[in-house]
């Protein structure tokens, strides 16, 4: 429509502008309380009105001050006829006065509202302030205005409108009257442009107007710029080719088949699409925000969410869309609109977006069907297995030196060994605190299977077994009859295995197995060695079952946790022996103070003295607590077979130290030449143990008492 003398056109969201309550569309719940309060006469001094752009904030606004002040009103509603609302609809009334918050936001702006309030108004009842995009206003600025916002003079109004409320203080919002303004469904935005469509006498097709509404993302005005604009594009018929060549966008049909493609997990189908678009005319930024919105539909779609409109295809489309959800798994999905969002937001900082946009495909195309983690924990709680092994395939047959099951045939009920050395797995026989529910792929995959067998998960038990067992297996059963002790004295002292085994018992073990495979790095090489070892096949079958536990204390556990005796006895000559080995296996803040031990002395059966420095009263303290004495306790017992009674004294002071004392008391506490030693000073010793620190300098400190 062309207005004026000028010629000047007038856009569609000025000319078709709502002039009264009843046309203010998707925001009819602020509609009726604001009539409501016109006839009851309880219309308030300040208003607040917030919500996205274009859905009618400051439209609502106007139409508020003309049901005010028109003359002509009827049941709340102005008459949009006379002089007063004619001038109120186009802006320029002087008791109606719209102010924009972001150019006039200072304070010198709100001083001079606060002059101008008390300025009678000249031909209406009510003066209004309609303040946009009040947000803006600095806070020197809302301070000066809380007190005439408060208590304003009479027949003032104010009505201020935001899009980000959460930016003005809670001292203005406390004295206004909040109404917030919702986004427009897409079906009423479609409505309005059916009804301007056919005002402004031109044809547009049903799919252009939903494309419209659906770009418009719940704002009028959007919708409005966007139709004003393909009017001016389009022909006599618009249809839905013609809203995608404005906008740049791609069309339902390419959506659906890079959809369809990645639900597929065809990558070179889903990049040909993808480039098709492109080469189209589809704008890349387009339409990767079109494949986001679609990630989001699917998303519904899984979650049942059967109310929710769809944002990016049209609603004909929702079954189709319904089948890829079923086929992908609501996880699948969310899993790929992350990495797109991760991928859009990545994008608006490079040039080479195009790239990115495709790594994300290929990405997405590659993901497997995806479980929550919430469902794996109920299995692992239940026992339930949580799935089958992929099938393993075992080394060439020339490199098989030691056939656990035998033959193919016997691998589903054979027993599964892996060889790990004999220390390893007696350091590693304390108890595991995390249970695990089943094999893991490693410890499967390091044993010597057929080629192309497949294994499953299990919940399988574990023994401790000698080498030379390994040999047994193939020979026949231990003899009946022979004890534990006979068997032990037989095995062989160099290396020990896990067996896995299809019994229903012992299965706490599996969890030591699994630490020691999964730990231990050198496992694998340790076990060529081992199978490549043909002494072992001469010695006796031994089998020695074990557990998991430590010496509990008591003198008859002389035999270790894998039941082939101590490592080492306990007897008077072997004590600096058996205190080096535990030195070694200390690796925490107790380390430090096992280090200063100076000597030890095994006086009794049962009973070992340690002997500390003079004067290294902290460390004989730390020694003696309870969590230290048990600690060491535990080693020696587990090294030993026996469990003594430890005992921690400070030796005598040398005669080179006495005498440099007493040389320093007798030059008047000045010392000379006197070795500072850390480990002796309690200070020192305290800030190791608390920070694990470590000396690394000393500084000495010359001069006496006399000294300035």
């Amino acid at each position: 429509m062309v207005t004026g003398s000028t010629g000047s056109y007038t856009v569609l969201a000025r000319r078709f502008r709502p002039q009264g309550f009843a046309d203010v569309v998707g925001q009819e719940h602020v509609a009726q309380a604001l009539r409501n309060a016109i006839l009851a006469n309880r219309v308030a001094h300040a208003y607040l009105f917030t919500g996205a752009r274009g859905v009618g904030k400051t439209s609502t606004a106007r139409i508020l001050a003309k049901a005010l002040n028109c003359p002509e009103s009827a049941d709340g509603n102005p008459c949009n006829e006379c002089e007063i609302c004619d001038g109120i609809a186009a802006g320029n009334d002087v008791d109606v006065l719209e102010i924009d918050g972001a150019s006039n936001r200072g304070i010198d702006d709100i001083r001079q509202l606060r002059a101008n309030v008390n300025v009678k108004s000249m031909r209406t009842q009510y003066k209004l302030y309609i303040i946009d995009e009040v947000h803006m206003l600095t806070k020197e600025a809302f301070n000066a205005l809380l007190k005439t916002l408060e208590e304003p003079p009479p027949n003032v109004k104010f009505v201020f409108c935001t899009t980000e409320p959460q930016k003005i203080p809670d001292t203005i919002l406390s004295r206004c009257q909040r109404f917030d303004f919702g986004t427009i469904e897409t079906s009423n935005i479609k409505a309005l442009l059916a009804r301007i469509a056919v005002a402004e006498g031109v044809e547009v097709d049903d799919d252009a107007l939903e494309l419209v509404a659906r770009r418009a993302a719940g704002s009028m005005r959007d919708s409005q710029s966007i139709f004003d604009q393909l009017l001016a594009f389009g022909e006599e018929q618009i249809s839905a080719l013609d809203v995608h060549r404005l906008l740049g966008t791609a069309s339902d049909d390419r959506l659906i088949d890079i959809g369809q493609a990645l639900v597929e997990r065809d990558k070179a189908k889903a990049i040909d699409s993808f480039h098709a678009a492109l080469d189209g005319g589809v704008q890349l930024g387009e339409l990767t925000d079109q494949l986001l919105f679609y990630l989001r539909d699917l998303m519904i779609m899984a979650s049942e969410a059967t109310s929710v409109g769809l944002l990016s295809v049209a609603p004909v489309s929702r079954k189709l869309l319904q089948k890829q959800a079923e086929t992908w798994g609501l996880q699948t999905i969310v899993a790929a609109m992350q990495i797109l969002s991760d991928t859009k937001g990545r994008m608006q900082r490079v040039t080479y977006g195009r790239a990115l946009a495709e790594l994300a495909l290929v990405r997405i195309a590659m993901l497997e069907d995806l479980t929550s983690i919430s469902g794996l924990i109920d299995k692992l709680r239940s026992g339930e297995p949580i799935s089958a092994i992929q099938p393993v395939a075992s080394p060439p047959a020339a490199e098989k030196k030691n056939d656990v099951a035998g033959s193919a045939n016997e691998v589903e009920t054979a027993d599964v060994v892996v060889e790990i050395p004999a220390a390893s797995v007696e350091q590693s026989l304390a108890p595991v605190e995390t249970p695990i529910a089943a094999v893991s792929e490693k410890m499967v995959s390091d044993a010597s299977l057929d080629e192309g067998t497949a294994v499953e998960r299990k919940e399988l038990p574990v023994r401790i077994v000698s080498a030379s067992s390994m040999a047994a297996d193939s020979v026949g059963d231990v003899p009946e009859g022979m004890s534990e002790t006979e068997e032990n004295s037989e095995a062989s002292s160099g290396e020990a295995a896990v067996e896995l085994t299809d019994s229903t018992s012992g299965g706490g073990l599996l969890e030591v197995a699994t630490t020691l495979v999964d730990s231990r790095t050198n496992a694998a090489s340790e076990m060529d060695e081992a199978t490549s070892s043909t002494t072992a096949l001469d010695e006796a079958p031994v089998v020695v079952e074990a557990t998991p536990q430590v010496a509990d204390g008591s003198e008859n556990d002389s035999a270790d946790a894998s039941g082939a005796g101590p490592e080492i006895w306990f007897t008077p000559e072997n004590s600096e022996e058996i205190w080096a080995i535990v030195v070694l296996e200390i690796n925490d803040m107790l380390k430090s103070h096992v280090k200063s031990v100076s000597s030890t002395a095994i006086s009794a059966p049962n009973k070992l003295e340690l002997t500390l420095p003079p004067k290294y009263h902290f460390g004989k303290t730390y020694l003696e607590k309870p969590e230290a004495q048990s600690r060491l306790q535990k080693i020696i017992a587990r090294l030993t077979g026996v469990e003594p009674r430890i005992t921690v004294v400070l030796g005598e002071i040398e005669a080179d130290d006495q005498k440099a004392e007493t040389s320093s008391s007798q030059n008047g506490g000045r010392q000379l030449q006197r070795v500072f030693k850390p480990e002796a000073d309690e200070l020192v010793c305290s800030v190791v143990e608390i920070f694990d620190a470590q000396v690394v300098r000393i500084n000495e400190i010359s001069g006496g008492a006399g000294d300035k």
